[in-house]
């Protein structure tokens, strides 16, 4: 999709996504075949479920079907949650990681996996889980010097309601 297309696409669809207290992660428009397929991931820091997207896409259906945005040519419209293990590119994506576990590689090359405990305007404040026995040790890493980082899946952590109990 081209830049201004997807601008265009975005200062369209962005007060839509916000009045309903989402965050707009993404917009992608892709061939199949014939048809076109306009994905809008969307996120918020208590998640998205399935009823929240199905309104969500009412409301852009009609908003598109009423302008010009996505001309004449037929296209489908899916509007998603990320997936669990999206990238983790802003600051507000570390925000709601605080308390998992994540898989961080560095610019200089070093990959770790740490839980995040804290960020901030600079960075990270993780704890690295102790290998063999050993404890867990405390880092800190600056946002400039990650490259990459996604969440990692843990199957056995206990559920923040859990814990409350």
């Amino acid at each position: 999709m081209s830049t201004t297309h997807s601008e265009r696409l975005r200062g369209l669809l962005e007060p839509l996504v916000s009045a309903k207290g989402l965050d707009l992660e993404e917009i992608e428009l892709t061939r199949a075949g014939r048809r076109r397929v306009l994905r809008i991931v969307v996120d918020s820091d208590d998640g998205v479920d399935l009823d929240a997207c199905a309104e969500l896409s009412r409301t852009i259906s009609t908003t598109l079907d009423e302008t010009d945005a996505m001309g004449e040519d037929e296209y489908q419209l899916e509007v998603t949650s990320p997936g669990a293990d999206r990238p983790l590119t802003e600051r507000r994506h570390y925000e709601r990681a605080v308390g998992r576990l994540a898989k961080i590689q560095l610019h200089e090359g070093d990959e770790f996996v740490a839980r995040v405990l804290a960020v901030d305007e600079a960075g990270l404040d993780l704890e690295v889980p102790g290998v063999k026995g050993r404890k867990p040790t405390a880092r800190r890493v600056e946002f400039a010097s990650i490259a990459k980082a996604r969440v990692e899946l843990e199957f056995n952590r206990k559920d923040k309601k859990e814990e409350e109990a």
